[in-house]
């Protein structure tokens, strides 16, 4: 594992650091966009007073915070993987490069000494049987807190919130009382907590440390302009009955998903994910400033 030195400072002198994920470069946005949108967040998390660490495998080498160059060249990697859990040592032993899911950042984040990081969405529970995002059981084992703009709007929500209970990993709500859905900023489904304040967010998550509770504490960001919930399920719907008629199943799921959606709402879905992501880095930069003091 190898550390940016400005993180590795920053670590020493407890200084409020957020990590971010890399495979919304490697696998999540088309190019130029990807880089313009890394460079965009690592700006973002500073300009509210915090360091980036954005968390990548380079050439099999765990990366902790990016240089300029190693960002670019990775948003330009046509060749990179997408690491993790279950193929994060393969990819490591065999010398490739790769961006890392939220499973796999938040275990090398908390591995690397973050407590905090942003995401747009988490994966989770999917209406397909068995077909289950390894992001949940990393947020059950693992003592982070991660701002995320709710569960991806593919996915069975419902489902999703149970097993994050079930699984003990703390949902606080950030000045909302309901589930936000990735595009949509609401959904039908109760959060059991709501906080009002990066400070109120800093402070339940180091009570849950002090009480050794074992789980991240996960705050959910509604993004400020989204889609209406009952229009994405809608195209989500009509993608997914497409996605069968079609065949496609498995790893190829999710993308076609995606890449519909984007299409049904003419571009809407993109727009909005640029715009959370830029959100959620901005409240868990505010969120480790608040941490510090804490």
């Amino acid at each position: 594992m190898r550390l940016h030195p400005e993180v590795s400072q920053a670590l020493s002198a407890k200084k409020p650091l957020v990590a971010l994920e890399s495979t919304v470069i490697t696998h999540g946005l088309p190019r130029p966009t990807n880089l313009e949108l890394a460079r965009k967040l690592e700006e973002t998390v500073r300009q509210a007073g915090a360091v980036p660490a954005t968390i990548a495998i380079l050439n099999g080498e765990v990366t902790i915070g990016l240089t300029d160059t190693e960002l670019e060249a990775l948003a330009h990697d046509e060749t990179a993987d997408k690491a993790s859990l279950w193929n994060l040592g393969a990819i490591v032993a065999q010398g490739r490069s790769a961006g890392t899911t939220v499973a796999a950042t938040t275990f090398l984040a908390h591995r690397a000494g973050l407590q905090v990081f942003a995401t747009g969405g988490i994966g989770g529970v999917h209406p397909h049987p068995y077909d289950e995002s390894a992001d949940l059981l990393e947020l059950s084992r693992t003592p982070i807190l991660v701002v995320s703009a709710g569960p991806k709007s593919i996915l069975d929500l419902a489902a999703t919130t149970e097993r994050l209970e079930s699984l003990g990993v703390a949902l606080l709500g950030y000045k909302t009382d309901y589930l936000p859905a990735f595009h949509s900023p609401g959904s039908p489904h109760k959060l059991p907590a709501r906080v009002e304040s990066p400070e109120e967010a800093a402070k339940a998550f180091q009570a849950a440390r002090d009480l050794g509770l074992p789980g991240a504490s996960l705050v959910l960001n509604p993004v400020s302009q989204g889609l209406d919930f009952a229009q994405v399920e809608g195209w989500v719907a009509l993608a997914t009955q497409e996605a069968a008629r079609a065949g496609v199943q498995g790893k190829a799921l999710t993308p076609f998903l995606l890449t519909r959606l984007a299409e049904l709402s003419g571009g809407q879905t993109v727009t909005v994910n640029l715009r959370l992501l830029e959100e959620n880095a901005r409240l868990a930069a505010q969120i480790a400033v608040a941490l510090a003091r804490v």
